[in-house]
């Protein structure tokens, strides 16, 4: 699998638990513009179903338009 692919079977089986709490590190490295809008509207999906969400992102626009708080 590509780092893209492996980088979406690991968000995907972290999501089939439905976890309460969700610890992501770089959750768009490695993929495509288009499977990180994707993977960004999933996180802010979760978040307004109340999940909480740790999020470490380079992408500091994508991060800031789904945080409650940054540092």
């Amino acid at each position: 699998l590509s780092g893209g692919e492996q980088q979406m079977l690991a968000m995907g089986r972290a999501l089939m638990s439905q976890p309460k709490l969700l610890m992501l590190d770089e959750p768009s490295m490695g993929l495509s513009p288009i499977m990180m809008q994707k993977i960004m509207a999933t996180i802010a999906e979760l978040k307004a179903d109340g999940t909480t969400i740790l999020l470490v992102e380079q992408n500091a626009q994508a991060a800031l338009s789904l945080a409650d708080q940054g540092h």
